[in-house]
């Protein structure tokens, strides 16, 4: 097969994507999290020393990887949050430096390459086990001019852009997009589960695993079938009021307390039911938690000489799953006998990275992933003397 579309560089797919947001280990978890609400990005990457206005494009992604420590979101908080340690005094817990929410591999889930990389050698790099690749950013007069002053300079390239780039250019690949995902062996039977009548708290570790698979926790009766999910993308768009329901809820019930709000999160009788178990329960802290008021003012501090972020995208809680027109318990699903190229339209549509697999009586068969998918392009652009 002919490989020379996917020879460009992968500066290509930076097209329109902005700087990558950041702090200092030594900020605290609540600054990190005022950041990520008032700049509106999932993700918000932790550096151990700023970028100068001597450095350049060039020099950044060489000396990156010394740099950036990891990357941190709304959901590895709430994780931290729901810590035995950490539910009886969650306020606490939030002036903790940021640093303590990085993973132990949250440098090797970051590759940083050089623009001028091939989008089949950058594949090869997420293949191998990197989230997220950080590029830098060509800015007005690159190569010759510094980068502006306080500016990283470079932007995020993720799964989905590789799998959008193959969307594009599906006819170079016919009849591989036509074949099912079973034909294929993508379905992955190995997933994270919880019982609907489980308590949410119990999903704590498997939603820190679909954090770092990139998919989601299946909900599931008590016979596997498939009923909705818990998903660190839904999560990603809550504030951290929701580890309370997270502590006193089924997963069940979970779902429906995100789900049962717009942008303005869930309506003020959830919200009471919720604090009336916290008070039966013991758990002051956490009521203390959700009485907080958001300091709309507060900075981090990797803002004090920029212009302030935008506002806020989402309100209290106000989930993902809501503003896409779907709930928790509206899981993406597909069939075996579902095509590949369907079930990406699928996933990006959605803004998914997976999408569950179920039988006709919706029992839970497995999961399609991002990885899965770009496998099946990379094995079709292998040189056919390697493929016999």
């Amino acid at each position: 097969m002919a490989v020379s579309f996917v020879a460009g560089e992968v500066s290509d797919l930076c097209i329109g994507k902005p700087a990558l947001g950041w702090v200092p280990p030594s900020a605290t978890v609540r600054e990190a999290l005022l950041f990520l609400k008032r700049c509106g990005e999932n993700h918000l990457t932790v550096w151990r020393e700023r970028y100068t206005a001597t450095a350049t494009p060039a020099d950044g992604a060489a000396g990156a990887a010394s740099r950036c420590l990891g990357k941190v979101c709304v959901v590895d908080i709430i994780c931290y949050l729901c810590a035995e340690e950490n539910l009886t005094a969650p306020s606490a817990a939030l002036e903790s430096p940021v640093s303590v929410l990085l993973r132990k591999d949250s440098g090797a889930l970051i590759r940083n390459v050089e623009r001028h990389c091939s989008v089949l050698e950058a594949l090869d790099v997420i293949l191998g086990g990197a989230q997220n690749l950080m590029v830098p950013l060509r800015g007005p007069g690159a190569g010759r001019s510094k980068v502006q002053k306080n500016a990283l300079g470079f932007c995020w390239i993720t799964q989905e852009d590789f799998v959008r780039f193959f969307l594009n250019s599906i006819g170079a690949f016919s009849p591989i997009p036509a074949f099912s995902i079973e034909s294929l062996g993508i379905i992955q039977s190995d997933v994270l589960v919880v019982e609907y009548h489980k308590p949410a708290l119990s999903a704590m570790p498997l939603i820190k695993q679909a954090l770092a698979s990139q998919t989601a926790v299946a909900v599931v009766t008590d016979d596997g079938k498939l009923i909705g999910e818990i998903s660190p993308t839904t999560l990603a768009n809550c504030d951290e009021t929701v580890a309370t329901a997270i502590a006193t809820l089924s997963a069940g019930d979970l779902m429906a307390y995100i789900d049962s709000g717009g942008p303005a999160g869930p309506p003020e009788e959830a919200i009471r039911a919720v604090k009336a178990r916290l008070a039966e329960r013991g758990m002051v802290g956490m009521l203390e938690l959700m009485e907080e008021v958001p300091t709309s003012d507060a900075s981090s501090s990797s803002s004090s000489d920029e212009e302030s972020p935008p506002p806020a995208r989402y309100g209290r809680s106000g989930s993902y799953s809501a503003r896409m027109g779907r709930r928790s318990e509206d899981a993406i699903v597909c069939h075996p006998w579902s095509s590949l190229v369907a079930v990406m339209i699928q996933a990006l549509a959605h803004r998914v990275t997976y999408v569950w697999v179920v039988g006709e009586d919706y029992q839970l068969a497995g999961v399609v992933t991002f990885a899965g998918i770009l496998t099946v392009f990379r094995d079709e652009l292998q040189p056919s003397e390697q493929r016999q």
